[in-house]
This record gives C-alpha cells, sequence and structure tokens, in this order.
C-alpha cells in the first residue's frame, strides 16, 4: 500500500513571508519546491509515485502573472479527487501597509507593478489570491512577525513527533589539524590525562575501552563533564528557541585521537536522550607516528 503524500502549498502576498517559509520547511524534512509551473506538477508526481522516497514536500507559489494561478486552481481541483496527497494549503498574509514598507526597504517593484505604485500591485494581487485564500487551511499573517517568529509558527503547526527539527553535531578534532569552521561552541580538553603516554594505548582510539577508561577515571575529567553538561543544559534550549536548526559542539584534545574523541562519544550518547543527535570524529585517523601527543 502506497503511504500517502503529505504536501504543503505555501501561498500568499507577495513579501509575506514565503522566502523563511520554504527554509523552514527544508529544516523539517520536507521536499521543498519553489515556483515550479504547475503543468510540469503531474509529471513530478509520478516521480514521487515511482520513487516512493519523498513522503513530505511543501510546494512553494509565487505570483508570475495571473495565468500561473488559473492553473493552480485547476492542480488543487485534481488533487482533491485522488488520495495520493494530503493537501493543506499554507497562506502567508500582511497588511497592505507593511508590504508596501517591505517593498520600499528592498527597494523592489511589485511583480504585478513593475513601472506603477506598489501599492497598486498589493491590491491586484490580494484580489487574484482571494479564491486560494478562502481555501486555505491555515492563513498566517507576518505583518507583526519577525522571521524567527514566523519559522516558529510554521514549527508549531507542521512538526510531527516523528521528526526532531533541532539537530546536534558531536565533532571531535586535534587541534595540530586546525579549528572546526563550522562549530558553534569548542572545548578544550588538553587538561585532561592524556593515554598517549602510556604504550599499550598509544596507537588505540578513544572508541576503544581501554582509553575510554583511561580518560574517564579520574576526577578532573568527571569535574569537568558533569559542569559541560550543566552548561549545555542551558544553551541548547536557548538555541532552540531563537530558531537555531543545528548547534555543532566541538571537542578538541592534541591530535584528534583519545581524549577528544572520548569525550565526544560520552557526550553525544547523554545527548541522544533528548535530541537528534550524530558524533563524528574528524581527525582520529590522521594520526602521524612521528608527530602524534593525542
Amino acid at each position: 500500500m502506497t503511504e500517502t503524500l503529505s504536501l504543503v502549498i505555501v501561498t500568499g502576498m507577495s513579501g509575506a513571508g514565503k522566502t523563511v517559509a520554504m527554509q523552514s520547511f527544508e529544516d523539517l524534512g520536507y521536499f521543498c519546491i519553489d515556483n515550479m509551473p504547475p503543468t510540469l506538477l503531474p509529471k513530478f508526481w509520478e516521480l514521487v509515485k515511482e520513487s516512493g522516497k519523498v513522503k513530505k514536500v511543501a510546494l512553494v507559489i509565487d505570483l508570475r502573472s495571473r495565468a500561473f494561478y488559473d492553473e493552480i486552481g485547476e492542480m488543487l481541483d485534481d488533487l482533491e479527487e485522488t488520495d495520493f496527497a494530503n493537501t493543506r494549503i499554507l497562506f502567508l498574509d500582511a497588511s497592505d501597509e507593511e508590504l508596501v514598507a517591505r517593498y520600499k526597504e528592498t527597494r523592489r517593484s511589485h511583480p504585478l507593478a513593475m513601472e506603477g505604485r506598489v501599492l497598486d500591485g498589493v491590491q491586484l494581487e490580494r484580489e487574484l489570491l482571494a479564491t486560494i485564500k478562502s481555501q486555505a487551511q491555515l492563513i498566517v499573517d507576518t505583518s507583526r512577525l519577525s522571521p524567527r517568529q514566523l519559522r516558529e509558527e510554521i514549527f508549531h503547526n507542521f512538526e510531527t513527533m516523528d521528526v526532531k527539527s533541532f539537530h546536534i553535531e558531536v565533532l571531535s578534532f586535534g587541534f595540530k589539524y586546525g579549528l572546526p569552521i563550522d562549530a558553534d561552541i569548542v572545548m578544550d580538553v588538553r587538561f585532561l590525562p592524556n593515554p598517549y603516554y602510556v604504550p599499550a594505548l598509544r596507537n588505540k582510539t578513544g572508541l576503544d575501552k581501554e582509553v575510554s577508561e583511561y580518560v574517564m577515571n579520574s576526577d578532573t575529567t568527571e569535574e569537568f563533564y558533569a559542569n559541560f553538561m550543566k552548561t549545555l543544559e542551558v544553551v541548547l534550549p536557548g538555541y532552540k528557541r531563537e530558531g537555531k536548526s543545528s548547534v555543532t559542539i566541538a571537542i578538541g584534545c592534541t591530535g584528534g585521537q583519545h581524549r577528544s574523541v572520548a569525550l565526544s562519544q560520552r557526550i553525544g550518547d547523554f545527548l541522544k536522550k533528548s535530541y537528534s543527535v550524530r558524533v563524528s570524529h574528524r581527525d582520529m585517523n590522521k594520526r602521524k607516528e612521528s608527530v602524534n601527543r593525542s
């Protein structure tokens, strides 16, 4: 039995926030399409059915011409007659005053008033969109919403229990290979006991039980770990509230082979209880025998 496709049609007034909406749906795991001509949609649906891999689609429709919206109406009628897709329409709106102000701020012309007043274009567009607005399951007025607040509104209405939109990357690295340029939080653990100086552990990594136990069996390590996790309990929810979709926590030692690997694994395993987490080890296999001091 073919699983029903979740389809969200994102439309509304030009300047009301469709770009922010599309980015939000991408973070929710939707396959996003921006302004695909309706005439191409039947072929796209066929490809989706054949692949069986795409489960959620956000179709962002902007105003390019009057004929474009005539075709959209036909497309919606066709979708209502099939059980292939569960369709919801999200209509983004804003007051005329706010839309005019946004166009003035960006110095752009309205697509329906390229050589005239912005207000004339806004009012004409509102008339053209009246029908599709009446069909929308959700109307969001963005007049007083910041991009972050619009993102939160979309997450609130479209995030499902099986999707964890906030992702954490825990990354171990070696300082001698340089700092990770995409790190949000960087911790230096070169003050912890170093397995390199134990001959039996030198050629192993923090993934090996003996190395991990050596690093963790220290009052200094336990004190650091406890305090760092307390910090993350405050920081991570804060990042999520501010609208970040991902956070990279980088844990570094000298060569990225022993201490940083062991700590990253432990931190990642704990955070997986509450978040979507991936643990990776950038430099674990880059060790050079003659200079390794990790």
